[in-house]
């Protein structure tokens, strides 16, 4: 008897998901590894290797190998995504291992051949991908292989994918990398412009998770923020405000935003029909930020849905098209 297991991932920039066939999320860790600088060796993944970004000794290094959706270091995420493919395995052995992964829609060829080989590599024999907004459709439920428009938006950590799919096909598509890390980004450089102090990417995220929205909200506030003075390098500590991280998000919501409106200004009359009919979906953790939905669905004019699973929708969408393929 052949042991055979199927597994559907999401390769995300920020977090790396993995369902089992069932469409049941069996590991969800942060796409961080921790490497010896001078063996290379891996000494830790996921959420180990996460805490250490910023406090390791200079012989150890964090990073994470994937950058704005595609591998940055073909290695490491190899060996990152063997471990968790191991750890998610409640089998001491099996023979044969079918993977179906995500990647961003508009990856080169080149880009889609180096996530195959990784995922290989890490010990997948049977290998499909499945890029991001289709996977995220599927997840979240949508009518994929009927003959009518649906618009989904999924915007992850790296990037931020828009599709107007129809009969299993994508039929307009807009992929910008534009999404949560640049969000961070905005942060970090705004207090060092205006408070002379540095941060890291975690404290960034931090103050866009507490206090950052993408429109005014009810019981805005202020938070302290601690980082190291640029002028004499002593630690030091300031506080900002909602109104201000709002101002300092509002480029690249902007960017997202145009992605939605061009997507939607290259689809076909009857496909925009639909969409207005039954909304735009999105999907993504950065979906999440306060007053996104909100504020795409005034500049759209179309009415703007969510779900209950944005952070896991395109690795039940996997393992959801693991399963079609099964049946046939």
């Amino acid at each position: 008897m052949i042991l055979t297991r199927d597994i559907g991932i999401d390769l995300g920039t920020e977090n790396t998901l993995i369902c089992d066939r069932k469409g049941r999320v069996i590991l969800r860790e942060p796409s961080v590894v921790a490497v010896d600088v001078k063996s290379r060796r891996v000494l830790a993944t996921g959420g180990n290797a996460k805490m250490m970004i910023g406090r390791t000794p200079g012989s150890i290094v964090a990073i994470k190998p994937l950058n704005e959706g595609v591998i940055a270091d073909f290695d490491m995420t190899a060996d990152m995504l063997h471990d968790f493919i191991y750890r998610s395995s409640k089998r001491s052995f099996f023979t044969k291992t079918r993977v179906v992964i995500s990647v961003p829609s508009g990856v080169t060829e080149v880009e889609r051949r180096a996530v195959e080989d990784a995922t290989r590599s890490a010990g997948a024999q049977d290998v499909e991908l499945i890029e991001e907004p289709m996977a995220a459709a599927l997840g979240v439920g949508l009518p994929v292989n009927e003959a009518k428009g649906s618009m989904i938006v999924d915007i992850g950590g790296g990037t931020c994918d828009v599709a107007v799919i129809s009969l299993g096909g994508v039929a307009a598509r807009k992929s910008i990398r534009v999404a949560g890390n640049a969000l961070d980004e905005e942060i970090i450089n705004y207090m060092k412009k205006t408070h002379n102090l540095l941060i890291g990417a975690i404290t960034a995220e931090e103050i866009k998770l507490n206090i950052g929205s993408a429109a005014p909200y009810e019981g805005e506030g202020a938070m302290g923020v601690r980082g190291r003075n640029l002028t004499d390098g002593l630690p030091k500590a300031v506080e900002v405000t909602s109104a201000q991280i709002r101002e300092v998000l509002s480029a690249p919501v902007s960017e997202i935003i145009g992605a939605i409106r061009e997507t939607l200004e290259v689809t076909l009359p009857e496909l925009a029909a639909d969409i207005i009919e039954k909304g735009i979906y999105i999907t993504g953790g950065t979906s999440l930020l306060r007053g996104l939905p909100e504020l795409i669905e005034k500049e759209t004019n179309i009415a703007v849905h969510t779900t209950d699973i944005p952070l896991d929708a395109v690795a039940i969408g996997a393992a959801a098209k693991l399963r079609k393929a099964r049946t046939r």
